[in-house]
């Protein structure tokens, strides 16, 4: 079992300054074993909207929760957007103390939880992102494991997929979960999309992950409009699957890429999707280097935290992967599978044009290397705390 401290400790510190917390993630990204941290399943006041039980203890929410003390938790509260209002009088009630009306929520991160969460509890309610483990919590108890991290990129970052028997014990899960999430979660939410439908635009992203994005394409092999093909993709991005990774517009004399690129969050998952079935038929697949990429940018941003995330190109080939900007810091980083990273024309285009602070390229090697001026190759393990 993962400790997962540091999310934990940022959890605890939004309870301690905010009356409510949304955790917010896909299905078994971890958000029920963390709450359970802060309050046990067995305790009144824990509700799981899943359980016909506790759905029918909140059937009457004011009566139910009014008398209550102390952290409540409400799982899977997306089943019941009509909470939102009484949590708010709840919380505002006269004579509310630091001990009592505080509450927990969680949910996938559908845009409807959002939306109720951020007009019904404005000012009252912090939202933490649940994913999946990054290298940082895998190796939370150790010093760097390679053969971790190689499963962890194979695997992805879902605990039941990560921790699973066998290869073929993983694969089997993330399938189900995909066809859990299209058949099952989509529809929750309001989605009116055939799963078959679904799952065949899913493998489409897949085939386009880690690259610049148009509806063109989809649109015609699925029949469909663009403006449909681009409100399915929202629909994917909004429940945490997909990450679109916008363009950034400097003040420049180029033309410039305005499209985002597309990435499937989770590797575990997107390796399903393009059928690999193990770490021998990955590194010899030919989106290996894509789904590398992919992997490394979401460990960077899960660590870096920056304020701001873009990335860079222009029509005549110059490229930056990713774009990290901290007030008026701006950081490069490319993303190289190679065991020997060097300076590209493009980085040195990408550094004077975007005029960097520093370049980063992260490749999966073992040491830190300098490369040129401000250019540094650095191995995944350096994004791992000190």
């Amino acid at each position: 079992m993962f400790e997962r401290a540091a999310l934990l400790a940022e959890v605890a510190q939004a309870l301690r300054r905010s009356r409510a917390v949304v955790l917010a993630g896909p299905r078994q990204a971890g958000k029920t074993t963390l709450a359970r941290r802060f309050l046990g399943p067995d305790s009144p006041r824990y509700f799981d909207l899943e359980n016909p039980l506790d759905a029918q203890r909140l059937a009457e929410p004011m009566a139910t929760l009014g008398p209550l003390d102390g952290l409540v938790v409400i799982d899977e509260v997306q089943r019941r957007p009509e909470l939102f209002p009484a949590l708010r009088v709840l919380m505002d009630r006269p004579g509310r103390t630091d001990q009592s009306g505080q509450y927990l929520l969680l949910g996938s991160a559908s845009p409807a939880l959002l939306r109720q969460a951020g007009e019904s509890l404005l000012g009252r309610v912090e939202t933490i992102e649940v994913s999946g483990l990054d290298i940082s919590e895998v190796m939370e108890a150790a010093p760097w494991d390679n053969a971790a991290a190689e499963r962890l990129w194979q695997r992805g970052g879902f605990p039941r997929s990560f921790l699973a028997a066998s290869d073929a014990d993983s694969l089997a899960w993330r399938r189900q979960a995909i066809a859990s999430h299209v058949e099952l979660d989509l529809p929750q939410f309001g989605i009116g999309v055939a799963a078959p439908a679904m799952l065949r635009f899913w493998r489409m992203l897949a085939h386009s992950h880690g690259q610049i994005w148009s509806a063109a394409d989809p649109a015609r092999s699925l029949g469909i409009s663009e403006p449909t093909v681009r409100r399915h993709l929202d629909t994917l991005t909004q429940t945490l699957m997909v990450r679109q990774l916008q363009p950034w517009h400097a003040n420049l004399a180029k033309r410039q890429v305005k499209a985002p690129k597309i990435y499937i969050r989770d590797s575990g998952l997107l390796h399903a999707l393009l059928d690999i079935a193990d770490f021998e038929q990955l590194l010899v697949h030919p989106r290996s280097g894509a789904s590398w990429e992919g992997f490394a940018l979401e460990q960077v941003l899960r660590v870096a935290q920056p304020q701001q995330a873009y990335f860079w190109a222009t029509h005549q080939g110059a490229e930056l992967d990713l774009l990290l900007i901290d007030g008026e810091r701006r950081i490069g980083v490319e993303f190289k599978r190679a065991d020997a990273p060097t300076v590209t024309r493009s980085m040195h285009i990408a550094a004077e044009d975007l005029k960097l602070d520093a370049l980063y390229v992260v490749y999966p090697g073992e040491r830190r290397l300098v490369l040129a001026s401000g250019v540094e190759a650095v191995p995944l393990w350096a994004l791992l705390p000190a």
